[in-house]
């Protein structure tokens, strides 16, 4: 028997921000909870886990243990420019310049990367 990633949850201080930030970023579509929740979900017909976000009340602490690694159907760097447009901003978590990926935050300072073409 074998799991597979069925969700990416993320605990965040504004649901609504981080849904509208998330949601433009993927292109997935919202359904508020009526906890206060908010969850994510792809197209149809392109795979993917969900995304849930869960109010914590509280802001981020530290950097990331787990973060998404996100690639483009496109030009990596456009889509680096296209998620700063959204409100998301390069951070520096120690890289050296030569990786294959970009480090971004989200507007409530959670990692994520931009890999410039898919995992290897």
């Amino acid at each position: 028997m074998t799991t597979h990633l069925a969700q990416y949850t993320l605990d965040v201080n504004d649901v609504d921000r981080m849904a509208a930030f998330w949601s433009a970023a993927l292109g997935y579509t919202v359904r508020q909870g009526r906890d206060g929740s908010a969850k994510l979900y792809p197209p149809p017909g392109r795979p993917g886990p969900t995304v849930w976000l869960q109010g914590s009340g509280t802001p981020k602490r530290g950097k990331n243990r787990l973060h998404p690694d996100l690639v483009s159907d496109g030009d990596p760097a456009a889509e680096v420019d296209r998620l700063i447009g959204l409100g998301a901003r390069r951070v520096d978590v120690g890289q050296t310049g030569t990786e294959g990926f970009v480090v971004l935050a989200d507007p409530e300072d959670n990692e994520f990367c931009v890999l410039d073409g898919p995992p290897s």
